[in-house]
């Protein structure tokens, strides 16, 4: 492998990468839209309805992202926007109010429906804002309607769930008594179920979950709340939660033994656990996943990877990586740098390890080609062409839809980077 390129200027300063300059990429992006966090989002509010009012291309991208719902009726569809639309024909109010009603009709189920803008909707300038207010209206105290915008214009994908979210803090929040501890981002329900034990065992009662299972429950929020974030995109999301005066807890993102660790003790602290029931609550966890990722460390220790910037994931990622499997960064690009929510990450990063905020899809390929590291990580539009020059690479997306947060996750996590190199060095031997 050839030696990675450094910033100029980004010598080691015995603080990780916080202090290191960043190159800005301003360039050609290669990235899906926020509609495709709909597929894990409609999965985890349980009776909660994702309506995109939106071109036949977002329903193809949607329907494709998601596979084929066999045996239920999944919980997102498309208000298609047609010619007649487009050419002020038709009556846009009309036309959503009927096809709102239609669904409401043929599904009793849904207790919350989302609105959800795309890029032709925005183009033409609906306002779905106003449109999910004056349903609401005529459909409380059933059906709560929101909307947010999941464009792809000038967004990354993770950014539909931070838009999703927000919209939930901003309208839908009960105003009951409010939870003492949120943990803010779509989480698998067996991860949240794990945590859920670990805050219980540490004597941290009343804590929430955003998004809650069922759109009635979801966690009431004020200023004797503390939030935790589980993912590092959700910017506008803790945003609108220090608007109604909850407090962000810094942390380490809950990925690994380590990271997980670090994020319950940020945790704890806050909650004045003893150390000694932190300890007791969390050591046999902490083995556990040690033991699991002591399975693919041979396999990655000493083996170099390239991040493509894409899901906002990417330093997190580096950080377990490099900390608890011993790999080399040759690059980590992310869309967007929320150095505040990442501060701990960068802190525990090598420094000199060459960081890029934005894309420039031309000028990173031809870095990561001259670096020719073992591994990239990268979106679906560039791993097939890399793979065909020869390049193991792993798909961004599948961090995102894999249940990757928590202690009994760890070495499945590792697992994802090592398949690749496993599967290459097998047919390499044929």
């Amino acid at each position: 492998m050839n030696l990675p390129f450094r910033v100029p200027g980004a010598e080691p300063t015995g603080k990780g990468c916080v202090d290191q300059p960043v190159l800005k990429e301003r360039g050609q992006r290669e990235v899906f839209c926020g509609l495709t966090g709909i597929v894990w989002l409609h999965r985890k509010i349980q009776n909660a309805f994702f309506l995109v009012v939106g071109s036949r291309t977002c329903a193809h991208l949607i329907q494709s992202a998601a596979g084929v719902m066999i045996f239920a009726e999944p919980r997102f569809a498309t208000a298609i926007i047609d010619e007649r639309d487009l050419a002020g024909l038709a009556d846009i109010d009309d036309e959503l109010d009927r096809v709102v009603n239609r669904l409401l009709d043929r599904r009793p189920d849904i207790e919350m429906l989302f609105l959800v803008g795309s890029c032709p909707s925005e183009v033409i300038k609906l306002d779905l804002k106003r449109a999910a207010q004056r349903l609401s209206k005529l459909h409380l105290p059933r059906v709560r309607v929101l909307n947010y915008s999941g464009s792809g214009i000038e967004t990354t994908f993770t950014q539909g769930e931070d838009a999703c979210l927000a919209a939930l803090v901003a309208d839908a929040l009960p105003d009951t008594k409010p939870a003492s501890l949120v943990v803010v981002g779509a989480l698998s329900d067996v991860v949240e179920d794990q945590f859920n034990r670990l805050f219980s065992a540490m004597g941290i009662e009343n804590v929430g979950f955003l998004p809650a299972r069922k759109a009635g429950a979801m966690p009431a929020v004020g200023p004797d709340t503390r939030y935790l974030l589980a993912q590092p995109f959700l910017n506008d999301t803790a945003r609108a939660l220090d608007e109604l005066g909850a407090k962000h807890i810094p942390a380490p993102f809950p990925l690994g033994a380590n990271g997980t660790t670090a994020w319950l003790k940020a945790a704890a602290d806050v909650f004045n656990v003893p150390s000694e029931r932190f300890a007791t609550a969390t050591d046999a966890g902490h083995k556990r996943a040690e033991k699991a990722l002591t399975a693919h460390r041979e396999t990655l220790a000493g083996k170099s990877i390239f991040f493509f910037p894409d899901s906002q994931l990417e330093l997190p990622l580096a950080r377990f990586l490099y900390e608890e499997l011993g790999m080399n960064l040759v690059e980590v690009g992310t869309p967007y740098l929320h150095r505040q929510h990442l501060h701990q990450e960068l802190e525990r990063l090598p420094a000199g390890t060459v960081l890029s905020e934005g894309q420039d899809v031309d000028r990173q390929l031809d870095r990561c080609r001259d670096a020719k590291p073992d591994l990239i990580v990268c979106g679906l539009g560039l791993a097939n062409p890399l793979e065909a020059e020869g390049f193991s690479t792993k798909w961004s997306i599948e961090l995102v839809f894999t249940p990757i947060q928590g202690y009994d996750q760890a070495g499945d996590l590792a697992g994802l980077f090592a398949r690749p190199l496993n599967r290459q060095a097998r047919l390499g031997g044929l």
